[in-house]
């Protein structure tokens, strides 16, 4: 079953507090930013965000699920009302995640 848009926007209105929340289409679902970096995917209308070791430690009462089949473990977000937890887990996961590598320009044809 694919995310509702309606489901998106509530969990990027939910993650507010956490910094500037962009969301894009992908394979039928959806992937989510948080200023800028990739920190999660939406899955069957279900919030799911990035695990780094750091959170992994500092979250252990998050469950840790794949989104999809074959995917690797991301925490679930059970409870989207739960703002504060929700904010503390998506500010540490951007801190322990590198800075997104630069897009490469894309060269033009000739002719085009």
């Amino acid at each position: 079953m694919a995310s509702s848009r309606e489901f998106v926007e509530f969990a990027a209105d939910q993650l507010r507090e956490a910094g500037i929340i962009t969301w894009r289409r992908m394979f039928g679902e959806y992937g989510w930013y948080c200023d800028g970096k990739f920190l999660g995917v939406i899955c069957d209308n279900q919030l799911f965000v990035k695990t780094t070791p750091e959170t992994r430690e500092a979250f252990p009462q998050v469950p840790l699920v794949p989104p999809y089949e074959g995917a690797n473990e991301y925490f679930l977000v059970e409870d989207l009302e739960e703002r504060e937890l929700l904010t503390r887990l998506v500010r540490a996961t951007w801190e322990a995640l590198p800075e997104p590598l630069p897009r490469k320009k894309r060269r033009k044809k000739d002719g085009i």
